[in-house]
């Protein structure tokens, strides 16, 4: 009973926030969703990475392992699904990325800080740095057939990661007035995230729901075996293997979809995907969170 209810505390803010931004949509309000996501992505979330690497208490070996596990499990993703698509025979511009890459930033980092607290956020934030390096590179390539390494290369979020690396390495600290300005910054990220995913959930229609029910459930699936093989193999701690977990297993993201629609990929599909990956989630990430706790 005492571990059901300490799973429901976590959760419940996550899925409550990302209930607002819904229900914000449903009764007509304004949500200006491009606006917010600029300020998200340029200032709140790098601000957010920059702070929790500089400050993070992670002994550096740990670290180390964690973000090999992290990468190693993309490896892991990309290739079980590039050889599922070419089996299956589906459009690898429109089904690779989304099977690949998860919700980390909008739904799998609020949800890490919530369990783990600021040890987990440490550990979150180096997989959300990994996940959109390799999504605004790789990612990119798969859905448009060209590199996006120069839109990689402008994102605040990469810059926020080398310079936040750069000063845990070095174990420097930025004044006390420019930490304290970025904490600010950093601490609307979350709710900011969850509030969008909301209304950008609010906001898809698609006619691939049955499709995307199938595609989903296996999404779920190799992903929770790949992220506890890679934790087992990694060896590692019982935070950093619940966050890789947790990370592993998050629903496709939005920006899957935006990509499929910018370069004329199968939208809708993905669309579905987003919709129903999203809404099978609120079941599923609880009950891995029971598993790891």
């Amino acid at each position: 009973m005492n571990l059901l209810l300490t799973v429901f505390e976590i959760v419940a803010p996550v899925f409550l926030l990302a209930g607002i931004g819904f229900t914000w949509v449903k009764l007509g309000f304004e949500y200006r969703l491009e606006f917010v996501t600029r300020l998200g992505v340029t200032l709140a979330v790098p601000s957010l990475i920059f702070v929790a690497l500089m400050q993070t208490e992670i002994p550096a070996g740990e670290l180390t392992r964690f973000t090999l596990a992290a990468i190693v499990g993309h490896i892991g993703l990309a290739s079980v699904f590039e050889l599922f698509v070419r089996l299956r025979g589906l459009d690898r511009r429109t089904y690779l990325s989304p099977l690949i890459f998860g919700n980390t930033g909008n739904l799998g980092l609020p949800l890490c800080v919530f369990a783990f607290g600021q040890a987990g956020l440490g550990y979150a934030v180096v997989f959300l740095a990994v996940t959109a390096l390799l999504s605004f590179t790789y990612g990119i390539y798969l859905v448009a057939g060209k590199g996006g390494f120069g839109k990689a290369a402008r994102e605040p979020m990469v810059w926020a990661t080398l310079l936040g690396a750069v000063f845990l390495w070095q174990g420097w600290q930025t004044p006390v007035f420019l930490t304290n300005t970025l904490e600010l910054l950093g601490q609307m990220a979350i709710p900011m995230m969850l509030i969008t995913v909301g209304v950008a959930i609010a906001r898809l229609t698609t006619r691939s729901l049955g499709q995307a029910i199938w595609l989903s459930l296996l999404k779920l699936s190799v992903c929770f075996a790949l992220g506890w093989g890679f934790g087992t193999i990694f060896s590692l701690e019982p935070i950093a293997f619940g966050v890789l977990l947790l990370q592993m297993c998050t629903p496709v993201a939005v920006t899957s979809y935006l990509l499929a629609e910018r370069f004329d990929a199968d939208a809708d599909a993905v669309a579905g995907m987003v919709m129903v990956s999203t809404v099978l989630s609120v079941g599923a990430l609880p009950l891995i969170l029971a598993i790891v706790l």
